[in-house]
């Protein structure tokens, strides 16, 4: 997926959202492996709600992509 549809999918409906997946695509994603960039556009199909939850460790998630993924997020903020 080219960078600008990442960083218009990266605009979610929840603010909290936007300030965390925004910085990350500017500033992070094009460091990634091939195999964590996959994981990140896989994750950007998840809903917002569940999203939430991981981002504020409410939940964790159940596949082990989706908890890399979202560890290597938080670690980069």
């Amino acid at each position: 997926m080219n960078k600008n549809r990442l960083l218009w999918a990266s605009r979610r409906g929840m603010l909290e959202l936007d300030l965390i997946l925004t910085p990350f695509v500017e500033n992070v994603y094009d460091t990634l492996s091939a195999d964590d960039q996959l994981r990140f556009e896989v994750l950007l199909e998840c809903e917002d709600q569940t999203l939430f939850m991981w981002f504020m460790q409410r939940e964790n998630p159940d596949n082990p992509d989706m908890d890399r993924i979202i560890k290597i997020i938080m670690d980069s903020r």
